[in-house]
């Protein structure tokens, strides 16, 4: 039988390498790292963070991508959503024919074009138990790029859902990563899942937890962000916490803590055991690169530029650390740098709306911290460095090949 489910990759390295290395190399980020991370440019002096931009599961998903379409250079290739957070990688992918398949607000992902003998990639982010079964019956080719940091923390879900424990998440529930976890428990009878965004959100699960919340309140509260006929009463009885993997990793402990002490005030330390379990589900690359922009901002900075896509969970979550120390710009491409009009287009920690904003740059010398997303590519972070230069007149120097 034709395997028609692939996940480890092709074996095509080699083929896509060079392809790989012109869309997404700076040789701007490679002189910068040589130099302990610092470059200074005239007035300007920049710090690089230690950790920043691709991480191992982004550089998975998009060889992995690259791959195909060299593997399958005639067939239809779909994408289920955005491989990654990044608008200038989910372009590059369209300009290589790859077709992007949507689910409106509140809907399910089109698949009504796609037939047996396409190609459809799963992303990073990996998609819901029912658009997994939805596309194998389909009968197409699979390629699955799902970040195996991902995978473990399905697998943890997936024990609580085996083991009778609600899953308490916290994610952001719209977010394809959350709803492709809290899908997990669906493996199971009886798997029930509760997304809780923030330490607030946690609180009201614990006061219900406690006897002191209200049944009509906490479903109108969570609606879509519990499972479908979820039960406080019954469902929040053992618990079990999980997290999508790129959220404040001291806040996923926080919350995980705050859980245990309501469980223990309810049934006591020592039934602890048979109504709580928490993991740590934040993936390595998560912590490193907010280890990372901690130490950074500790430094004497002016302010700091965080670059990713405006939907980029772990990016935002960077920015938001940022904005707590120094005044902070997370632009979502290089492009948000305009030179000539001495501009920068951003979005505000906290904000849904774009702004732009004029002579952003301070005058005299200008201590700039700047860190990336684990979605964004290195040519866009040394971009943003030589617009920025470039705003003060200054150009940096010759490094050779593209920036």
């Amino acid at each position: 039988m034709e395997q028609t489910y692939f996940r480890k990759g092709f074996g095509l390295k080699g083929a896509i390498e060079g392809t790989l290395s012109a869309d997404y190399h700076s040789r701007v980020v490679d002189r910068v790292r040589a130099a302990d991370h610092r470059l200074d440019v005239g007035d300007l002096s920049f710090r690089l963070a230690r950790e920043f931009g691709f991480c191992y599961g982004v550089d998975r998903a998009v060889e992995y991508a690259y791959e195909t379409r060299t593997k399958f250079p005639g067939a239809r290739i779909f994408l289920v959503g955005e491989i990654i957070h990044n608008p200038h990688v989910n372009a590059k992918l369209k300009s290589m024919g790859i077709e992007f398949l949507h689910r409106p607000d509140g809907g399910e992902f089109d698949f009504s074009q796609v037939v047996a003998t396409d190609v459809v990639l799963m992303p990073a982010f990996g998609v819901t138990v029912k658009d997994f079964e939805r596309l194998r019956a389909l009968g197409c080719v699979l390629v699955d790029t799902t970040c195996g940091s991902v995978l473990n923390v399905w697998k943890r879900v997936e024990s609580y859902a085996k083991d009778g424990f609600t899953a308490l998440i916290h994610g952001k529930a719209y977010h394809e990563e959350t709803k492709a976890t809290s899908s997990q428990v669906t493996k199971y009878p009886g798997g029930r899942y509760v997304v809780v965004r923030d330490m607030g959100e946690a609180r009201l699960v614990c006061d219900y937890i406690e006897g002191r919340g209200d049944r009509d309140a906490l479903s109108a509260r969570f609606g879509s962000a519990m499972s479908p006929g979820f039960d406080p009463d019954r469902d929040l009885v053992r618990v079990g916490v999980a997290n999508q993997t790129t959220m404040l990793s001291g806040e996923s402990l926080a919350i995980a803590a705050e859980v245990a002490k309501s469980m223990a005030r309810r049934y006591g330390d020592a039934a602890l055991p048979e109504h709580f379990r928490t993991f740590d589900t934040i993936c390595s690359a998560t912590q490193e690169r907010q280890d990372a922009v901690l130490k950074l901002i500790a430094e004497p900075l002016d302010l700091m530029v965080v670059i990713g896509g405006y939907n980029s969970s772990n990016t935002t979550h960077l920015a938001a650390i940022c904005h707590e120390r120094v005044p902070t710009y997370h632009i979502e491409d290089a492009a948000g740098i305009d030179p000539e009009a001495g501009t920068v287009r951003f979005r505000p920690v906290g904000s849904k709306a774009e702004e732009t904003k004029r002579d952003w740059l301070p005058a005299g010398r200008v201590v700039i911290g700047v860190t990336a997303g684990a979605s964004t590519p290195n040519n866009k972070v040394g971009e943003t460095i030589e617009r920025i230069a470039a705003t003060r007149g200054l150009a940096l120097e010759p490094a050779g090949g593209p920036a």
